[in-house]
């Protein structure tokens, strides 16, 4: 790898412009690819098979391919006051123009709806009193049945008594005609009774309809569109898809229409839905994050041109991996968040990994190199090492595969590819550029030092081992540092954001806002619930069975309304639309949906389903906590499995995997501790605290997985370098932190300005990440590389490199630090300190 990659580097030396070319030929193509086939980029993260997946797609199917994807529109009075003749109508003009929207399928008018459900209480107050004058008719009917009947009665217990007396005589047949017309008059007074029951049956009938359609109305009472003070209102969107599917353009066509709304003293909000910007990869917080790790780099480096040059290679790096990976989202699903995750990856690498080789080149120069041979060198040796971190990284990342969650694994595949390109970029274009920048590279002074180090040899070290005592109190700190960061961990909930995570300026913020303050925090997440029948039910049955599993649906604890939306085909399905007490992202509202779905139907229905967009949430959040265990347990197998073929040796793996579990868990708990908990809100702009962000955990583990282990190849390899060229044990701690110290802490400083710019991020669902890789590479660079791992490699001695013979025997021997390409070619007019310092102490008693 070293030679080939040495080879690699001097050809780009010699042909620089050509591979210069290539790049930007490579990053015209991934725009054209991207501009030529890219598709539309999904607001929202799904799991196929969830539960809310199925029961969505089947009320698709029993409502005729009706779609429940709906957005809403706030509408507030300025002052508080009532809406006026002329809001209203302005409000209504409005939505119809946001009906014209070629995916809008209806709007939905706020004052309508309050009009219709006014109607409809007052239709049912008209037919209660209908049906009480009608029992009020029935039961004087029944009245009058009774007296004749009573009358009948009487006549035919006489005309009995004298057909018993006339037996014989002329008088019996006169006395048979009179009972034939008592029996005709008893013949119409059954036929009058016949009615009067029948009327009797209608008017229970219709009681029982006037009852069930009363229940409906009482238990979607709380399920309003019009505020109570008539100050604010929620008219709504009803989309011809899902709201996750509309294309870009349909909501910037609504939000544009919404913006240009000229209602006088009226406020207009679209909610979240619509609002969500995926255009722009990269916002003002995260160009300061670029602008803060060129500083770094001007600092460090002392010099313009290879300041910038780390920056400009990163820039071009996710150009092309960014603009190539989203040429494919017109076949392949992406979610909005995906490039983003491409551009903050290649951003922290591509500045880390260019850097590694500048410094390495900048440093054999100043030792007095030739400026071609000293790239090949750098590109053989830090370059080396460059492509095993990176590969580490992709390794990491590709691995989000493993836990079957499909927009996870396109997630971990497009990071992993603008990882890889990050790489390629480093070991190919930044030879290049150090060719056409040649000495510049180096100050002017750095440059007369240079020249005057080509006769001067350089003189040997003999570092200062730390003390054993002071190595303990470094361990113990750490450890119960990170460990008590670590806590809040044990408490973390996952979630996705709503609106109240939004900016507290922007719209949907204030449409969230209002919403829960105007009509209730369940309003912004409704659930659907539908209900599957045993059997179905008649034309007359449809209100009746509605009001019965709606009130039971009420019946449950935080449900705050219920009100029906729909009947199925074959009229043995009926859909309802359900206000929980809280908001979508809150434990009540997760709470209500695993009871609604272990609710036992009444008689008559066979079983319960829940859906909506709080419900979609919660079946990811566990989809993806259940992954969570595995996933984390197969990135430390990979951590330690790496580093035991690295670094030879099996006491170093351990405490290596040790170290990053350590790191990896603070950063979890520092992420729960600000984001669920709220601690530093303020400074983080954290201003409603909810669960975290349900896919954060398993992206921050594979990702700091891999920077992770960059930073210990580059401190503990210049460690066993030392140690395998004669110095003793504890002395190449200190040789390989002095070493590498410098460089890591300039390219951890780098990383977590770029993932810090994330953390303000004006796309909430990147906040989270910024903010985790952020303090993850924080906790990994400065406490447990620099802090925590050169103090157990110091007590561990000399037995920190022991490995069985065995498996010394088996284990491949990657040379990832390029030394026998420094070795076999002969090119150093001068030896390595680490080399004189082993040639004084080769006749050195044994090591420690």
């Amino acid at each position: 790898m070293a030679l080939l990659l040495a080879r690699l580097g001097r050809f780009a030396a010699r042909r620089a412009w050509v591979v210069i070319v290539a790049w930007v030929v490579l990053l015209g193509g991934g725009i054209a690819a991207f501009l030529a086939f890219g598709g539309t980029l999904a607001t929202n993260v799904t799991i196929p098979g969830t539960q809310t997946q199925v029961v969505g797609d089947e009320i698709a199917d029993e409502l005729g391919g009706q779609s429940t994807g709906t957005a809403n529109v706030v509408f507030s009075t300025d002052d508080g006051s009532a809406f006026t003749d002329e809001q209203r109508t302005g409000i209504a003009d409005l939505l119809a123009e946001i009906g014209d929207v070629d995916t809008v399928e209806t709007t939905v008018d706020p004052f309508d709806t309050q009009q219709q459900r006014a109607d409809q209480a007052a239709q049912l107050d008209a037919s209660a009193a209908e049906a009480e004058a009608g029992q009020q008719q029935l039961d004087a009917g029944q009245a009058q049945l009774d007296a004749g009947q009573a009358e009948l009665d009487a006549s035919r217990e006489q005309l009995e008594a004298a057909l018993a007396q006339a037996a014989g005589t002329p008088a019996e047949a006169q006395l048979q005609q009179q009972a034939a017309l008592l029996d005709a008059g008893q013949q119409q007074l059954d036929d009058q009774q016949a009615q009067l029951d029948q009327g009797q049956a209608d008017l229970d009938a219709g009681a029982a309809q006037l009852e069930a359609g009363r229940t409906l109305l009482d238990a979607a009472d709380a399920l309003q569109f019009v505020a109570a003070d008539d100050s604010a209102a929620i008219g709504i969107i009803q989309f011809s898809t899902s709201a996750y599917e509309v294309p870009a353009e349909d909501k910037a066509a609504i939000v544009e229409t919404i913006e240009g709304a000229d209602i006088d003293g009226v406020t207009v909000d679209a909610s979240a839905e619509l609002t969500t910007n995926v255009s722009d990869l990269v916002g003002p917080a995260e160009i300061i994050g670029v602008v803060v790790a060129a500083i770094v780099l001007l600092v460090m480096l002392r010099a313009l041109l290879p300041a910038m040059l780390p920056i400009v290679a990163s820039l071009i790096g996710i150009g092309v991996g960014v603009t190539t990976a989203l040429a494919l989202s017109g076949v392949v699903e992406m979610t909005s968040i995906t490039p983003v995750l491409g551009v903050m990856l290649g951003l922290a690498v591509g500045i880390d990994y260019t850097l590694f080789i500048v410094n390495r080149h900048r440093t054999q120069l100043r030792r007095g190199l030739d400026v071609r041979e000293s790239i090949a060198l750098a590109n053989g040796t830090s370059g080396t090492a460059v492509v095993f971190a990176g590969s580490t990284v992709v390794i990491a990342l590709l691995a989000l595969n493993v836990t079957g969650i499909g927009f996870l694994g396109v997630m971990g595949s497009v990071g992993a590819w603008c990882v890889a390109v990050a790489v390629l970029i480093a070991v190919s274009l930044t030879p290049a550029a150090l060719s056409l920048i040649g000495m510049k590279v180096l100050t002017r002074k750095e440059r007369a030092a240079a020249q005057a180090a080509q006769s001067a040899p350089v003189a040997a070290e003999h570092p200062k081992p730390m003390r054993s005592g002071l190595a303990v109190l470094r361990v113990a700190l750490a450890i119960a540092a990170l460990a008590v960061i670590a806590i809040p961990a044990l408490s973390m909930r996952l979630g996705l954001p709503d609106g109240s995570a939004e900016p507290q300026d922007s719209t949907q913020y204030a449409a969230y806002q209002t919403t829960a303050e105007e009509f209730g925090e369940g309003l912004n997440g409704p659930l659907v619930v539908s209900a599957r029948l045993d059997a179905p039910m008649a034309d007359d049955e449809v209100v009746v069975w509605q009001a019965d599993v709606a009130e039971q649906l009420l019946g449950v604890a935080d449900v705050e309304a219920v009100a029906p939306v729909g009947v199925g085909e074959d009229d043995d399905f009926l859909v309802f639309q359900l206000m929980p007490a809280e908001g979508p992202a809150s434990v009540s509202t997760e709470q209500l949906v695993h009871a609604l779905r272990d609710l036992t139907p009444i008689d008559g229905v066979e079983s319960y389903g829940v859906a909506g967009t709080a419900s979609g949430n919660i079946d990811l959040s566990e989809t993806i906590g259940d992954a969570l265990p595995t996933y984390v347990a197969i990135v430390i197998g990979l951590s330690f499995l790496i580093l035991l073929v690295v670094f030879r040796s099996i006491l170093v793996p351990l405490v290596a995997t040790a170290g990053f579990a350590l790191s990896l868990f603070a950063a979890l708990g520092a992420v729960t501790a600000v984001y669920q908990w709220g601690w530093l809100g303020d400074l983080f702009g954290v201003h409603d605290p909810g669960p975290v962000l349900s896919f954060a955990p398993v992206v921050i583990t594979g990702v700091l997985f891999g920077l992770a282990m960059d930073y210990q190849l580059f401190l503990v390899s210049g460690m066993r370098e030392a140690f395998v060229h004669g110095s003793r044990a504890k002395e190449a701690v200190v040789a390989g932190l002095r070493n590498g110290a410098p460089v890591v802490t300039a390219a951890a400083i780098i990383m977590i300005s770029v993932f810090g710019g994330f953390v303000f991020s004006h796309m909430s669902m990147v906040r989270p990440f910024g903010f985790g890789l952020a303090i993850g590479v924080l906790f990994d660079a400065f406490v447990v590389r620099m802090v925590l791992i050169p103090a157990a490699m110091h007590l561990l001695g000399r037995s920190a490199w022991w490995i069985p013979r065995w498996l010394d025997r088996i284990l491949p021997n990657v040379d990832v630090e390029g030394s026998s390409l420094e070795r076999d070619a002969g090119r150093r007019a001068h030896p390595t300190t680490a080399e004189l310092a082993a040639a004084e102490v080769r006749s050195a008693p044994a090591k420690d």
